[in-house]
């Protein structure tokens, strides 16, 4: 935990507008992030982790010049339950390259997807994610990084929050939970409405994992239309058809005192609507002083 005292915004890769401004290379995000107004920004390894390191290592030098917190999201096509003896041996090159990179562009948290379930047995599939999570908590992992386990927005994939919990109880010191509101919302239907749909979750992960990690939790945030099957595509803020919505979800970790590192991974504005979301957070927050000073 990084011991701040308020919650933390920015945009998961660079929007639409960030290369409309001129913008060349992620090398320029940390400081084009600040100057929006933001303070935290997600590198975008889905695709595959870049060969050349020195590339994340001037991002990272820009993030700590720009005071941006860092984290990196790793390949999509991880499989922690996959049957497959290669394709486990594969998770284990690709996790190890991802914990390089992060280390490179100085994250502090990895984030990994929790697994699919198929057509196989659920529990199995689950076994099997943990047995992967014990071999990476074999691996060399630099000080203070944390690997982050995501909660998915299929309803075929492993993810839900109790899933990602039991997941990362093996090993605490070093696997966290990430969650996202947007595929939680997906998988169930539109089960964010209220402050308190939001809360109960912080007060779950407290409750298995800790309040720290509760607290200080690392989030992705965006709205998404859902199926009967769960997610099927990213949307952004200015829908108000799906959700979930951001103005409770601001006014739940202000009012509680929460601190988390929120990414907001918007279709194509994700840093206007991280902006929108940190707005509503210090509308809260102030609220919040106000009648604590009243």
């Amino acid at each position: 935990m990084d011991g701040t005292n308020k919650a933390l915004f920015g945009p998961g890769g660079n929007c639409d507008r960030f290369a409309l401004e001129g913008n060349k290379n992620s090398q320029q995000a940390p400081a084009w992030v600040r100057s929006n107004g933001l303070d935290a920004y997600e590198y975008e390894a889905g695709r595959g982790v870049p060969r050349n390191l020195s590339i994340l290592q001037a991002v990272g030098d820009e993030a700590r010049k720009n005071g941006i917190h860092m984290s990196l999201h790793a390949p999509y096509f991880i499989s922690l339950s996959s049957e497959s003896p290669e394709t486990q041996e594969q998770n284990l090159r690709i996790i190890t390259e991802s914990l390089q990179a992060a280390e490179a562009v100085g994250a502090r948290t990895i984030v990994v997807h929790s697994g699919g379930a198929g057509k196989a047995d659920r529990r199995d599939a689950m076994k099997r994610s943990l047995d992967m999570l014990v071999r990476i908590a074999s691996l060399s992992v630099p000080n203070g990084l944390k690997i982050g386990i995501e909660t998915m927005g299929k309803i075929n994939q492993l993810g839900t929050v109790d899933e990602v919990i039991e997941q990362c109880l093996v090993c605490p010191d070093l696997f966290v939970p990430v969650v996202d509101f947007g595929h939680l919302n997906a998988r169930e239907n539109g089960c964010f409405a209220v402050p308190d749909d939001y809360t109960r979750v912080f007060e779950r992960i407290a409750l298995a994992l800790g309040d720290e990690t509760a607290r200080y939790m690392h989030c992705h945030f965006s709205k998404i239309e859902y199926t009967e099957a769960g997610e099927k595509r990213h949307l952004t803020f200015a829908d108000n058809q799906y959700g979930p919505p951001y103005e409770p979800f601001a006014c739940a970790i202000a009012q509680n005192g929460l601190c988390p590192t929120v990414i907001c991974e918007s279709a194509g504005t994700q840093t206007d609507d991280a902006l929108l979301l940190k707005q509503c957070y210090l509308d809260q927050s102030g609220k919040k002083t106000n009648q604590q000073g009243g």
